[in-house]
């Protein structure tokens, strides 16, 4: 295992995630400016993930023949742009600009988990996955709290009381901007961090066979191609798992719309304490991916740890609607994300081995982009169950993630 590459990969990730956990939540508010409606503003997420579901698959395919490191130079510096786009927008238009680029150029993490695939050996892959969760998890409790402050009035009253009057006046005018320009900077900070201290690990001038030569998940070869791939498991249960990826997504992300309301209605909690609870299933991430799962996966074989994280989120998202008070929502909240915590790494531990050492990069992009069109459905169905009755998203949700229950019961018997 390259422990020096898993630290550079770990820090290029997380930098660039706190750029987008900084973007994110400001993005409704920021529509709001051109008085974008709640469907325009649902739209704004969902460019997104389906850019990623057609692009991913290109960026690992092309990451198999080129290399990984001009993958994620290009990822990099695309967010840089992005970023760029998303501060100076002056219009609707211009935001959904931003997020498609955003989208198109968002072969960072898939092309980061091929890397981690490269470097480490089946023992300590799971270990290695664990590390992009954990990048997730920082960004997403760190970046939120950065754009809050960028974007406070007491902030840029400091900034003028240091003598940056004109600045100041710029930041209160231009309340989107700052967060913006620092996002891409950040980004640019991993863009370096690429250039001067990855090295490849992708042998360009081997003869490959079985390539993903037109990587589009619309095609039936495609999946032919990821039905054929037997790597190190030569088990060929490639598609069940990235189906159940895809199906974990849709139900973490079905929580992002579905949550809040019913914190609110139900429970009568203010934006600050549903705030406090997604910081509180970002420190469970980071500390099961970042520190628990290389001891566990010592003990436990990858695939239980997999089967026991998807029990854990079941159970978890199910019983969401019989909470009573902001305790037992915390525990029940809890029991989900820690068992999302374990289901991730340890799923993408097992596409990555399902995969010919060819075809890495173009399995992980699928995986990717299968995992953003769960992404993209998700907070609207969540929604719309809402809509119905405060209960329904959770258990619909959670009868329907309970299938990778299963699919982890044929992982188990293919395993024999």
């Amino acid at each position: 295992m390259n422990k020096p590459a898993l630290a550079t990969v770990f820090l290029v990730v997380m930098i660039d995630l706190l750029g987008f956990g900084i973007v994110l939540p400001l993005l409704p508010f920021y529509a709001k400016e051109f008085a974008a409606s709640a469907v325009t503003i649902g739209l704004l997420y969902s460019v997104y993930s389906f850019m990623q579901l057609i692009f991913s698959p290109i960026w690992g395919s092309w990451s198999d023949r080129i290399g990984r490191r001009p993958i994620m130079l290009l990822s990099t510096f695309g967010a840089v742009i992005a970023y760029i786009i998303f501060g100076l927008a002056e219009s609707v238009g211009v935001l959904f600009l931003s997020r498609i680029v955003a989208g198109m150029m968002g072969g960072n993490i898939s092309t980061a988990q091929a890397y981690i695939a490269d470097v480490t050996d089946s023992e300590n892959r799971a270990r290695g996955m664990g590390l992009i969760g954990a990048a997730f998890g920082i960004g997403f409790v760190i970046g939120p709290a950065t754009a809050t402050g960028l974007i406070h009035p007491a902030f840029h009253e400091f900034v003028a009381s240091i003598g940056f009057t004109e600045f100041a006046e710029w930041m209160s005018t231009n309340r989107f901007a700052l967060p913006g320009f620092f996002a891409a900077f950040l980004s640019f900070c991993s863009f370096l961090m690429v250039l001067f201290k990855l090295p490849e690990t992708v042998d360009t001038t081997k003869e490959r066979t079985g390539e993903f030569r037109r990587p589009s998940v619309f095609t039936p070869r495609f999946w032919r191609l990821l039905s054929e791939q037997k790597g190190q498991s030569a088990r060929g249960f490639l598609i069940p798992l990235i189906v159940g990826f895809f199906l974990l997504s849709f139900g973490e992300s079905s929580l992002y719309s579905a949550f809040p309301l019913f914190a609110e209605s139900e429970l009568g909690m203010t934006a600050e304490q549903v705030g406090v609870q997604f910081f509180y299933i970002g420190i469970i991430a980071v500390v099961v991916q970042g520190f628990l799962i290389k001891p566990l996966t010592n003990v436990f074989s990858e695939e239980k740890l997999f089967i026991a994280g998807n029990v854990m989120m079941v159970i978890g998202l199910g019983l969401i609607p019989f909470a009573n008070s902001m305790l037992t929502l915390a525990l029940f909240l809890g029991l989900m994300a820690a068992g999302k915590s374990l289901n991730t790494p340890t799923i993408t531990s097992l596409i990555s081995k399902e995969a010919n050492d060819d075809n890495v990069g173009a399995v992980m992009g699928a995986s990717q982009g299968l995992s953003g069109l769960g992404r993209m459905i998700g907070p609207t169905w969540g929604g719309a169950l809402f809509a119905i009755t405060f209960g329904l998203p959770f258990v619909a949700t959670a009868l329907i993630v309970s299938a990778t229950i299963w699919i982890g019961f044929g992982l188990m018997k293919k395993s024999g």
